[in-house]
């Protein structure tokens, strides 16, 4: 591309607003393709760590603990500092 991004995005902004939508709406749908992927990939990266401590859970390696006591000891420790 022999234009720097500058002198596109003038030319741009000079289409009519009807133009300039159609292109804002392909221009963020190519950046959602990336974001896709990498969604993906974290999403992957999650459900792997869910199935991790779950069998860490089922293996007896750690006990769970309900959401008012590690409140309630979250809580206390931060009253103590």
């Amino acid at each position: 591309m022999s234009q720097d991004v500058g002198s596109i995005a003038e030319e741009l902004l000079a289409l009519p607003a009807a133009k300039r939508a159609r292109l804002a709406e392909t221009l963020l749908r190519s950046l959602d393709r990336g974001e896709e992927a990498e969604r993906g990939e974290v999403n992957k990266a999650w459900v792997e760590e869910a199935e991790r401590r779950l069998q860490e859970v089922r293996s007896g390696k750690v006990r769970c603990l309900s959401g008012d006591r590690v409140l309630r000891e979250v809580r206390n420790r931060v009253k103590s500092r």
